[in-house]
């Protein structure tokens, strides 16, 4: 089995472009989708969403992943939960089916023409959501009421169904529910809680349905959710997460994997930049060489064989200090598993 490339989703905005612009922009391009409108014809939205949806894609797509993220470059979090908020007014965490979209996914519908005879071929799109109980700890803590968790898990599968597509020029390959406090800052659920709402959230036909997860250390608790295809963890700056997961555990269950071969955690590489002298690093300077990815890699497959679905970066470019950066590590990860 040949594994695949992808990315976990998010990317940083064009230089020039403030977040508080990009995000008004992007609450305007979301309603116009939701009145049926066409908010390329809106030229604020137009400038400020649409165009740089799109030309970070495409950016993306022409690093040669096998499967492409959309630009995740609004915050995670509240592209489920400033609907859920709207829903909250009704009485209810459960957002109404046809509200429950993502305007990037949304965007690159419209737009898949094109990008699909731009780039030479069709489109395999990922699709990433924050989870039930990552947004559960955001807006109401740890302490747990099942229904209103069963709410957000709901919400999810909305949101997450709602962007599998499977048009002439864009397939959703994969849906990826993130869950990165999971094993770290828990709601103190048990193993049952936890899998009747990631039962609920990953109840999605039509793609392949990754977990993103942290930390590993939890893993025994999602091996029995039937509804999951794949468990992502990142490992280039958290090696110690597949330590904790082995071949056999994945046979066992039927699960396959993906893991992060290239360190995206570029508070700590700019920190280890300034202890060698580099006080202004250029592009080159963040991103690890093909060598030392090549070498992740080959670690890994090794390890789990044809259970290693994806791989890719770890996640977290968006914060990364410029898009020619976040492209050039996509790019270099691309080649560092083609030549391995």
């Amino acid at each position: 089995m040949v594994t695949l490339t992808d990315d976990v989703g998010s990317y940083p905005l064009p230089h020039g472009l403030d977040r508080d612009t990009f995000d008004e922009a992007y609450h305007r391009a979301r309603d116009a989708f939701l009145r049926g409108r066409d908010p390329r014809k809106d030229q604020f939205v137009l400038s400020h969403f649409c165009e740089v949806t799109i030309n970070a894609f495409k950016q993306k797509c022409r690093s040669d992943l096998d499967v492409v993220n959309y630009p995740q470059q609004y915050d995670g979090i509240k592209q489920v939960s400033d609907s859920v908020h709207l829903a909250m007014e009704k009485g209810t965490f459960v957002v109404d089916n046809e509200a429950a979209i993502l305007p990037e996914v949304c965007m690159i519908k419209e737009e898949a023409k094109a990008l699909s005879e731009e780039i030479g071929k069709k489109i395999k799109l990922r699709v990433s959501v924050f989870g039930p109980m990552e947004q559960y700890l955001k807006e109401m803590g740890t302490v747990v009421y099942n229904d209103v968790l069963e709410g957000y898990a709901e919400t999810v599968r909305r949101f997450a169904q709602n962007s599998v597509l499977n048009l002439k020029h864009v397939q959703t390959e994969v849906v990826s529910i993130d869950e990165p406090s999971f094993g770290f800052l828990d709601l103190g659920t048990d193993k049952e809680t936890v899998h009747k709402v990631l039962e609920r959230a990953f109840d999605i036909k039509g793609a392949v349905r990754q977990i993103h997860l942290h930390s590993a250390s939890r893993v025994a608790d999602l091996l029995n959710v039937k509804n999951i295809d794949v468990l992502s963890f990142e490992y280039a700056a958290s090696p110690r997460n597949v330590d904790m997961v082995s071949r056999k555990m994945l046979e066992d269950a039927d699960k396959e994997i993906r893991v992060g071969i290239a360190r995206t955690d570029i508070d700590s590489i700019m920190a280890e930049l300034h202890d060698k002298g580099v006080a202004s690093p250029f592009v080159e300077q963040f991103v690890e060489s093909e060598g030392v990815i090549r070498r992740r890699f080959n670690i890994v497959k090794k390890k789990f064989g044809e259970r290693l679905a994806f791989t890719g970066p770890d996640c977290g470019l968006g914060s990364w200090p410029s898009q020619e950066a976040a492209s050039l590590l996509l790019r270099r990860v691309v080649a560092s598993v083609k030549r391995a």
